[in-house]
């Protein structure tokens, strides 16, 4: 009776500490896996954490460098408007710079058809320039060619007639000013001049 009250102890106290034969380690790996799981989601993020980083990492790339605001004419008696340009992009890349803007109607109304070209029936962005005022020196937008039919390498404006409250978003490639010119000003028909617009 002693005996098997004494094995009847042994066994519940052994059972306790997980020791039963069949069981030999089990305890430990159990918890072990538990941790892991209950580590992973902190160690890898998660598919809905992964488009917050990268939305967050986007508004720097669209952030205005340079704005400015003005009154413009739209060639008919009376018309015109208030139009802003926000520069989001002065990028040098090898020996070209990408210019990026958009330019939005605050009040009227604004020609954007023909308005930012170099000549009447220009429809494109082509009369914006860079200038460089270490050099003293001006910067036209890049063209596909050297002959009378090469066109720009910028946005193609034929068509936009823009109203109160429309944006449009423009584009113009140039050759890059040297490396040590890190500002420069850029002329835009109808808006006028932005200076000192940092070049990235």
């Amino acid at each position: 009776m002693r005996k098997t009250l004494t094995l009847a102890v042994a066994a519940v106290a052994l059972t306790g500490c997980g020791m039963l034969p069949g069981q030999l380690g089990g305890g430990g790996g159990e918890e072990k896996q538990q941790t892991t799981a209950q580590q992973q989601p902190t160690q890898e993020p998660t598919a809905e954490q992964q488009p917050t980083q990268e939305q967050g990492a986007a508004p720097q790339a669209d952030q205005v460098i340079a704005t400015r605001e003005t009154k413009v004419a739209s060639g008919a008696a009376g018309a015109g408007g208030t139009a802003r340009a926000d520069v989001t992009v002065l990028k040098r890349q090898g020996k070209t710079i990408t210019l990026n803007w958009t330019l939005t109607v605050v009040d009227g109304e604004v020609n954007m058809h023909n308005g930012m070209g170099s000549a009447t029936l220009d429809y494109s962005v082509s009369g914006v320039s860079l200038i460089d005022p270490v050099n003293a020196k001006r910067y036209r937008v890049a063209r596909n060619g050297t002959g009378s039919d090469a066109e720009c390498v910028c946005s193609d404006t034929q068509g936009e007639f823009l109203k109160k409250g429309q944006t449009v978003t423009l584009y113009a490639l140039f050759a890059a000013p040297p490396a040590d010119v890190t500002k420069v000003n850029i002329e835009m028909p109808m808006i006028g001049v932005l200076t000192d617009v940092p070049i990235s």
